[in-house]
C-alpha cells in the first residue's frame, strides 16, 4: 500500500515513519527541527549511496528581475564558500572517486553526489555547506556567467534542443512554465548579483529542504550528519518545525494551439505536435505511461513502425510526457527531410487519433504494461534513481509507493481507460514547433 508523506513537525506522530520495501530495503522518513526533511533507502550489500539534498524552487518560481537565477545558483554553488574553495569541493569528490552534480528543473532543483558508503559523511558535508554556505563571488559569478553563455549556446546549435524548448514556450505561452529552465542569454547577461543572492536566501531555507539518500546508508547517522552540517553552515534550525508545503498549481487555464517555425541551417528538421496533458499528481499518470509506450515508447511502438519501419519517413521518433504541479506536457517527436515534415506531422497526429477511435488489442497492451514493468524494475537497480524517487515522492506526490505498488497500477490499466485518455489528448488544442531549413 502506499505510504503517506504528511507534512508535520518534529515529535508529531508521523515525522518519524519506516516503510519496507522489496529485497529487505527500507525507507525511513524523519522531519528534522528546522522542518528538513530526510528520507533514505538502505539497500543490503550497496558499498556505494547517492545523496541529494532537493530544494522546492525552479525555474517557474522566478520573478521579474530573476529570470535564470534558478540555474545560475546551480553553478554557483560549486564556486566556493566560506570553508571551502570551487577546487576544495572539487577535489573532495575526485579524491574518493566519487561524482558530484547537480540539476534545475520547472519546479526543483537538486544537489547530488554518489559515494563509497563510507565517504557518505563526506558527501554530506560538502553538499550542505554548499547549499547553506555558498558566498555568490562576484568574480566568480561573472565568470559563470559566460560559462552558462556557452552552455546555452551549445543547446541553441541542437536543433532538437531547441525544438522542445520552443514547444513548451508553445504550449505554456507568456507563463512561468513556458519560460526556458536555464534561462535566455538576454536573462543570463542581464541578471545582476544582487538578484541571485536575493532568489538564493528567499528560497534555500530549512523549511524548503529534502535530503535524501539510497544505498549503503544508515538513517540516524545521516539524520545526525544533516543536522550538524545545517548548522555548521549558520542555519537556524528552530525557527520553524514545520516543512514548506508542497507546491499546489492552479487549475491550469485552456490555452489555444501555437504554431511556430525556427530556421535553422540543418539537414533535417525537427517537430513536434502535442499540447497539455495530466499533472503530476493525476491518478491516470499510470494510464499515460501506457499510453506513451504504446504510442511511441519503443520500436514496437506505434510511432516507430509507422513512421520509419513501413515508410522510412525518420530515423528518430517518439513521444514523451512530463507533469507539474496544475498541468503537463505531451508531445510527438519526429526528425525527417524538411519536405516531409507536414507529411510526418500529419501521420503522427493520425497515430494518436486512432488510438482514440479504437481500444488497443490484449497483446499490444500486455506487451506495453510489460516495457514499463521491466523498465521500472531495471530503473531501480541503482542507487540514483532510487535517490531520486524518494526526492519526487516528497516533494511531488506526497506518497511513497513501493515497487510493488507501482507495479500494480501499471497492470490495473485497462485498453478503455488508454482509449479515454487518448481521446482527451486529441481533442486538446494542438501545438506544432518546427525546427529547420525552412524559408520566412
Amino acid at each position: 500500500m502506499p505510504q503517506q508523506l504528511p507534512l508535520v513537525a518534529p515529535g508529531s506522530p508521523g515525522a518519524e515513519l519506516v516503510v519496507g520495501q522489496e529485497g529487505g530495503a527500507a525507507v525511513r522518513r524523519t522531519v528534522l527541527p528546522g522542518g528538513v526533511r530526510v528520507l533514505t533507502e538502505h539497500m543490503p550489500g550497496m558499498r556505494s549511496a547517492t545523496v541529494g539534498a532537493w530544494v522546492g524552487v525552479g525555474s517557474r518560481d522566478e520573478t521579474s528581475g530573476h529570470f535564470g537565477s534558478t540555474h545560475f545558483l546551480e553553478h554557483l554553488l560549486f564556486k566556493g564558500t566560506a570553508r571551502r574553495t570551487a577546487m576544495d569541493i572539487a577535489e573532495a569528490f575526485d579524491a574518493v572517486g566519487g561524482e558530484a552534480n547537480a540539476a534545475t528543473g520547472k519546479e526543483h532543483t537538486c544537489y547530488y553526489a554518489r559515494v563509497l558508503d563510507t565517504d557518505v559523511p563526506m558527501a554530506v558535508d560538502v553538499i550542505a555547506d554548499m547549499v547553506t554556505s555558498a558566498r555568490l563571488d562576484p568574480a566568480e559569478l561573472e565568470t559563470e556567467r559566460g560559462v552558462i553563455l556557452e552552455e546555452l549556446a551549445m543547446n541553441d546549435d541542437d536543433p532538437s534542443d531547441v525544438a522542445h524548448e520552443q514547444f513548451a514556450t508553445a504550449v505554456f505561452g507568456d507563463t512561468p512554465l513556458g519560460r526556458p529552465i536555464g534561462g535566455t542569454p538576454q536573462a543570463i547577461r542581464s541578471v545582476p548579483r544582487d538578484a541571485v543572492w536575493e532568489h538564493y536566501r528567499e528560497h534555500y531555507r530549512p523549511e524548503t529542504l529534502v535530503v535524501t539518500a539510497a544505498g549503503g546508508v544508515d538513517h540516524d547517522a545521516l539524520c545526525a550528519q544533516v543536522e550538524a552540517a545545517l548548522r555548521t553552515g549558520g542555519w537556524e534550525l528552530g525557527t520553524t518545525d514545520v516543512p514548506a508545503g508542497r507546491r499546489v498549481g492552479a487549475t491550469a487555464s485552456p490555452t489555444g494551439g501555437a504554431e511556430l517555425t525556427i530556421r535553422r541551417t540543418t539537414e533535417q528538421a525537427n517537430v513536434i505536435v502535442g499540447g497539455t496533458c495530466l499533472n503530476a499528481t493525476d491518478e491516470r499518470r499510470f494510464v499515460l505511461s501506457v499510453l506513451n509506450a504504446a504510442l511511441g515508447g519503443g520500436m514496437s511502438s506505434r510511432l516507430f513502425q509507422e513512421v520509419r519501419e513501413k515508410r522510412g519517413l525518420a530515423y528518430s521518433t517518439y513521444s514523451f510526457a512530463s507533469g507539474h504541479a496544475e498541468t503537463g506536457l505531451f508531445g510527438l517527436y519526429a526528425g525527417c527531410t524538411p519536405a516531409r515534415v507536414d507529411e510526418v506531422t500529419a501521420l503522427m497526429v493520425h497515430e494518436l487519433e486512432r488510438m482514440a477511435d479504437e481500444p488497443m488489442g490484449a497483446a499490444e497492451l500486455a506487451r506495453c504494461i510489460g516495457q514499463l514493468c521491466g523498465g521500472l524494475v531495471l530503473g531501480m537497480e541503482d542507487t540514483g534513481s532510487r535517490m531520486s524517487r524518494l526526492g519526487k515522492a516528497e516533494l511531488v506526490h506526497g506518497e511513497l509507493l513501493d515497487i510493488d505498488e507501482s507495479l500494480a497500477r501499471v497492470r490495473a490499466v485497462t485498453a478503455q481507460q488508454v482509449q479515454a485518455l487518448a481521446g482527451e489528448l486529441a481533442a486538446a488544442p494542438r501545438s506544432v514547433v518546427r525546427v529547420g531549413p525552412f524559408g520566412d
